[in-house]
């Protein structure tokens, strides 16, 4: 499984790929990429296509509304599981955008992660 971590705090980003080598005690079927910029990520996605992007929504340049956007536009990266990291209230739908989950970025947990991830696991990515 390809997981993109776009956060431009690179602290909270590791903290969060420790929190899903917790939730997930096999992490060899993950290959995890970090970006602090949605520029960046969308460079990337040119290339590879990630199964599930942790998505911070403040970014410096592009925020996390604008890649929800651009990813929806196009068939495969609509396809993609979105998780919404964040400090932001966030309690909009936004399920059209392939946001499966909203973790608060203050309280969130290992377990909360391995959640996620378990009902993406369970449920399969988004093949509509």
């Amino acid at each position: 499984m390809l997981v993109y971590i776009i956060d431009d705090d690179k602290i909270f980003a590791e903290c969060l790929e420790r929190f899903l080598r917790v939730a997930e005690k096999d992490m060899s079927q993950f290959i995890v990429k970090h970006f602090s910029n949605v520029i960046d990520a969308v460079a990337e996605m040119n290339g590879e296509v990630p199964d599930v992007v942790f998505l911070d929504i403040l970014l410096d340049g592009p925020d996390g509304f604008t890649l929800l956007n651009e990813m929806a536009s196009y068939d495969d990266t609509a396809r993609v599981s979105i998780v919404i990291v964040s400090s932001l209230d966030i309690r909009r739908d936004l399920k059209d955008y392939g946001v499966v989950a909203v973790l608060d970025k203050a309280t969130m947990t290992p377990e909360e992660v391995g959640a996620v991830l378990r009902d993406l696991h369970d449920g399969g990515s988004q093949d509509e």
